[in-house]
């Protein structure tokens, strides 16, 4: 261990706007923008949405505060913000993830960054440094933890490193000293909390689990603000994180070339509302079927060969005929059907859950770990995808997903995915959000932005 956590805290206090590249504040200005899209359609469309603001009716949680919460028509205290923003931005399950961590790193961090910027008056600039501090400190200790391993653990990483990233957002904004952030981090520690069992049923604990990352963060670097003692050695101490939640940790991926190496550049951007680990499986079938002309009825059998995360997250048989929404974004039986029958997937196709003839397709797939997506990986979110027709089998290997950093929309097709999300809430107000959230550094206090996306 190398004092990981004093490490990581010194650079969140010591970032600078100036000291980050270029291209780094482009991609966290679009990963932004394609965040916000998935919370303000999910604000009106998410199943789950009405629990939660019932809750905090209940609990008398939604009283008078100035925080923004997209999509919607009201102003929120900065914590309760933060949970609904994170809440709902990861409700679609069309955020982006960072492959090598398998982790979405705007679920947390962003909220966190919006619900202080707002509270402190910050400027467009600090918000936008404060989204990157909170990027590279989750991603980086995503990457520490081992992906396979937490997950085996039976955790989910954007809850659990997401709660670091949203602390580490929300300090810079209040402008922490290194021990300071030690707490905050600490603090971080006893909060970092995100189980898989919400795969057994299609439950929303995902959504909520990854909006609580968010809030948390903000109470950590409040307390550590107000000169709370939190522990030290949060990250690599005995009864750290690294410890406690996996089983085989990589300290040194926390810290490795930090500062020159930009973890933010390696988050990639999803084209389908699923699980990451279906998305390369959907690209080859939607281009196997047209590259063939292959019609339902012509299918025997159709193989998909995926990493054993994707098969823990999506490839089990108990998955094959989905009846919510969060069990069909996590059954690559359901989404794959979906794309061969009609040759696309998006949000609105969720309502051909229970479809016969889906369910029917679905019944001719068989999901399998395949060991060419194990060795020599650098991120396991790639598949090999096989289907049968009377005249042969046709095979296709995707190692990567398409909306990876080496094939990265470019900015108008990110914004155009904003709009075809937000515009059936915000209507014209849409596009004068995304030319802030693009813009985001001219503003000299970011509310002026985000008071754009208020319904």
């Amino acid at each position: 261990m190398a004092h990981e956590t004093e490490t990581l805290a010194a650079y969140v206090a010591e970032l600078k706007f100036e000291d980050i590249p270029p291209e780094v504040l482009e991609r966290a200005k679009v990963l932004t923008l394609d965040f916000l899209g998935s919370a303000i359609r999910a604000r009106r469309d998410a199943e789950s949405t009405p629990s939660l603001m019932q809750m905090l009716e209940a609990l008398e949680l939604d009283g008078k505060g100035e925080s923004t919460v997209f999509g919607d028509d009201k102003t929120w205290t900065p914590a309760v913000a933060a949970l609904l923003n994170g809440a709902l931005g990861h409700s679609l399950d069309f955020d982006d993830t960072h492959a090598d961590s398998s982790l979405h790193a705007s679920a947390p961090v962003v909220p966190a960054a919006f619900a202080v910027g707002e509270m402190m008056g910050s400027s467009g600039r600090n918000v936008l440094t404060a989204i990157v501090a909170g990027y590279e400190v989750c991603c980086r200790l995503g990457n520490a933890l081992d992906p396979t391993s937490h997950y085996a653990r039976g955790f989910h990483p954007t809850a659990t490193a997401g709660t670091y990233g949203a602390a580490a957002a929300a300090a810079k904004l209040f402008g922490l000293s290194q021990a300071q952030i030690v707490s905050a981090f600490g603090v971080s520690g006893s909060q970092a909390a995100g189980s898989l069992q919400f795969l057994v049923n299609g439950a929303w604990n995902k959504r909520y689990q990854v909006g609580a990352s968010a809030m948390n963060g903000v109470i950590a670097a409040t307390l550590a603000r107000n000169n709370f003692v939190g522990s030290i050695e949060s990250i690599e101490g005995r009864h750290g994180l690294l410890v406690g939640y996996s089983d085989n940790p990589h300290p040194d991926k926390a810290v490795a070339d930090l500062g020159s190496t930009y973890e933010t550049m390696k988050i990639g951007v999803k084209p389908y509302p699923s699980c990451r680990y279906t998305h390369a499986a959907l690209d080859a079938i939607i281009a196997m079927r047209r590259e063939h002309n292959l019609t339902p009825d012509q299918i025997k059998r159709v193989e998909i060969g995926l990493h054993r995360n994707g098969i823990t997250l999506t490839g089990d048989a108990a998955k094959r005929h989905p009846t919510s929404i969060v069990g069909g974004q996590f059954s690559m039986f359901f989404t794959g059907a979906v794309a061969l029958d009609q040759g696309r997937f998006g949000w609105d196709d969720y309502d051909r859950l229970g479809d016969a003839a889906v369910d029917a397709l679905a019944d001719k797939f068989d999901v399998v770990q395949d060991d060419r997506l194990e060795v020599g990986r650098k991120h396991p979110f790639g598949a090999r995808v096989a289907i049968t027709t009377e005249d042969g089998v046709h095979e296709r290997l995707h190692v990567d997903p398409s909306g990876e950093p080496n094939s990265f929309p470019d900015t108008q097709a990110m914004q155009q995915k904003f709009l075809t999300l937000a515009r059936p809430v915000l209507e014209n107000r849409a596009e004068q959000l995304a030319n802030a959230i693009l813009s985001l550094e001219r503003f000299d206090r970011v509310e002026k932005a985000t008071r754009l996306g208020r319904q």
